[in-house]
């Protein structure tokens, strides 16, 4: 495929089109993936241990918010990791509330796989949105 900034390029684009099969293809089959965040109040919040796991987060996503911005900012590859800075807009499902803020992803690869995923985002925004 090119760069890992390019593997990182194709996730995102599946991620668009609501392509989880797509993803999974560029994973590690033992991959660790999780959003950092304490707590409980988003679904997708926590870790996700392999292939398998993986569409949970997806799936959890999917039913909590609709994303409606999804644009990278900036993104930085070193020899193994991939950062990117993204504005990301959702509106919760449960409250029809709405807000967009920066999030940042960290992308590990074992070779041309993503072997770790982490991402951040402003807890509390998220915990305001989806909270009744």
């Amino acid at each position: 495929m090119g760069t890992k900034g390019d593997v990182v390029t194709a996730i995102y684009q599946a991620f668009g089109e609501g392509d989880v099969g797509t993803i999974l293809t560029h994973l590690t089959d033992d991959v660790d993936w999780a959003a950092e965040a304490s707590g409980t109040t988003a679904p997708w919040w926590g870790p996700y241990k392999g292939k398998e796991e993986v569409p949970g987060f997806f799936r959890a996503l999917a039913d909590s918010v609709e994303v409606t911005d999804f644009t990278p900012l900036a993104m930085a590859e070193g020899d193994d990791d991939v950062m990117v800075v993204i504005r990301f807009g959702m509106t919760a499902r449960s409250t029809g509330r709405s807000g967009t803020t920066e999030i940042h992803h960290w992308w590990h690869f074992d070779g041309d796989k993503v072997a770790r995923y982490r991402g951040t985002e402003d807890t509390e925004l998220t915990a305001g949105l989806l909270s009744g």
